[in-house]
């Protein structure tokens, strides 16, 4: 490999002239593109610009570069050099690793040993999966709510999916809906979350055309949020991108219109106390209510109490947090189909059962996904659900139904 190549367990980087730049991520490489996550870092600010792109498309290196540009202030012609430096670097790459018989990358961003990766194979590749996640998720500290907890998790493990699902977790002020996100956020790599505690008017449409891109999004209160991030949000979640039109500078400083356009797809979670409000007017969302118990309390209290005096292994927790982690960065994303779909009927008394629908089956095709190390491939490259993976569904988004 050339020696102006990096490579570190979480990318690839490169030293440019104009900028630092780090290839998060697979390279999705054939004789035909160069598909790459790319970030590119001012050297002093150390801010940073996202994009997806093929290196081997002139209009989408321009692109990339004119947009880094603009973030970053820095000069667009030459970080076009830079990025067509680096591909003819990760040309010599890919040439060199095939004739080693080496996989270019094949470990996901952010793995940080790979001798312990065979433990989270093992672990994709056993039954009962999602009882073990529940129970892993257990031991991380996430105390009671057994059922929301899987529930949430298989939500936000969407993220990186064909099909993304959503998240209203609805309760009283101090019911502790936000500690919930938040514990099953955290095993979600960093890599791949935002969580905002606040989102203004224009702030969405401010985030780089792949910022939010295959990423989940926590918010912490919907109910604070206003109208105009509210449908910027629900797009986001519905069509997969938001656009505005502004003016600004083109690069000999002309004021001319410019398009914004921000991409998803997203997952999202999000913590409400009114969730009837918005549970119609978002995409394949789905409305939990957290455990406001006096049973769920007293765990809760007794918990707290049991770290207070020491005796929580919080080691132990973090640990089992990493390895969740871990597992995630193994997963892929896929088709899938359900050759078992029209042979279940929910109950005709369900609320609003055409939209249940859709939702069981979209939670259905998930729980392949979190499988897909023991689930079958069809002769198009898809994966196979098995009458396992509508039960767990069913039985998880039991009390939903």
């Amino acid at each position: 490999m050339s020696h102006d190549l990096i490579t570190k367990p979480y990318g690839i980087i490169y030293h440019g002239q104009a900028a630092n730049y780090t290839i998060k991520g697979l390279i999705k490489s054939q004789l035909d593109s160069l598909k790459i996550t790319l970030f590119i870092e001012h050297p002093q600010s150390k801010r940073k610009s996202r994009s997806k792109v093929d290196q081997y498309e002139d209009k989408q290196v321009e692109r990339t570069a004119r947009e880094a540009s603009e973030k970053l202030e820095l000069r667009a012609d030459l970080i076009i050099l830079d990025i067509e430096h680096l591909t003819d670097l990760l040309d010599q790459h890919r040439e060199i690793s095939n004739q080693e018989g080496i996989t270019e990358n094949p470990i996901p961003t952010g793995s940080p040993d790979r001798a312990n990766l065979k433990s989270n194979f093992e672990f994709l590749s056993k039954p009962n999966l999602i009882p073990r996640f529940n129970d892993l998720i257990g031991k991380a500290g996430v105390i009671g709510e057994d059922n929301n907890r899987i529930f949430l998790f298989g939500i936000a493990t969407s993220y990186k999916m064909p099909v993304t699902l959503h998240a209203l977790i609805q309760g009283s002020s101090g019911s502790g809906k936000t500690h919930l996100l938040t514990a099953i956020s955290k095993f979600i790599p960093e890599e791949d979350k935002k969580h905002f505690t606040r989102v203004t008017e224009g702030s969405l449409y401010n985030n780089g055309q792949y910022d939010l891109s295959n990423k989940l999004i926590c918010l912490e209160d919907l109910d604070g949020m206003k109208e105009e991030a509210y449908l910027a949000f629900r797009e986001l979640q519905s069509r997969g991108m938001i656009s505005s039109r502004t003016s600004g500078k083109d690069e000999d400083g002309h004021i001319r219109a410019i398009e914004k356009l921000v991409y998803g797809p997203i997952a999202s979670m999000s913590c409400t106390t009114k969730g009837e409000i918005y549970e119609d007017n978002m995409n394949r969302c789905f409305l939990l209510a957290v455990d406001e118990s006096r049973e769920q309390t007293e765990r809760v209290i007794q918990y707290q109490n049991r770290r207070a005096a020491g005796g929580i292994n919080e080691e132990e927790e973090r640990k089992v947090t990493e390895f969740i982690k871990n597992c995630i960065r193994l997963l892929k994303s896929y088709k899938v189909i359900n050759p078992y779909a029209g042979q279940v009927q929910l109950p005709k008394e369900a609320h609003k059962i055409r939209r249940l629908n859709e939702l069981y089956q979209s939670y259905v095709k998930q729980i392949t996904l979190l499988n897909q190390y023991r689930r079958s491939k069809d002769s198009k490259g898809r994966l196979v659900s098995e009458k396992e993976d509508l039960q767990v569904a069913a039985e998880i988004m039991f009390d939903s139904i």
